[in-house]
């Protein structure tokens, strides 16, 4: 099989949540809140030094006290490997990549 890639992504605002369709015929519902809190950049990881390629759940408690900060005002596609989204309090320097985000799908809580 070829790598795993999207062919579509969807911000539902009124869900608060980000819908991928993979190439595989999967889909993930990964919620505003969740990928905010795993944001993958340094400044939310704690340098680079915290930093993996794949998520790891008990770092994903980050106290966010402005609504703001899960709200999507953008994405925006980073190469054909990635996302970035841009979020209502500013924050805009995680770079989401497809393994990651599929990951992220594959460990969220129920």
């Amino acid at each position: 099989m070829d790598a795993l890639m999207p062919t579509g992504i969807t911000a539902n605002r009124r869900e608060g949540k980000l819908i991928i369709t993979w190439n595989d015929g999967e889909i993930s519902e990964l919620p505003f809140a969740l990928l905010r809190e795993a944001c993958p950049c340094a400044e939310c990881r704690g340098g680079h030094e915290n930093m993996g390629t794949m998520p790891d759940l008990s770092d994903f408690v980050i106290p966010l006290y402005d609504s703001r900060a899960y709200q999507v005002e953008e994405i925006q596609q980073v190469g054909n490997y990635a996302i970035n989204i841009v979020w209502a309090d500013g924050h805009r320097h995680g770079i989401y990549h497809w393994s990651y985000l599929r990951a992220l799908e594959d460990e969220k809580p129920d």
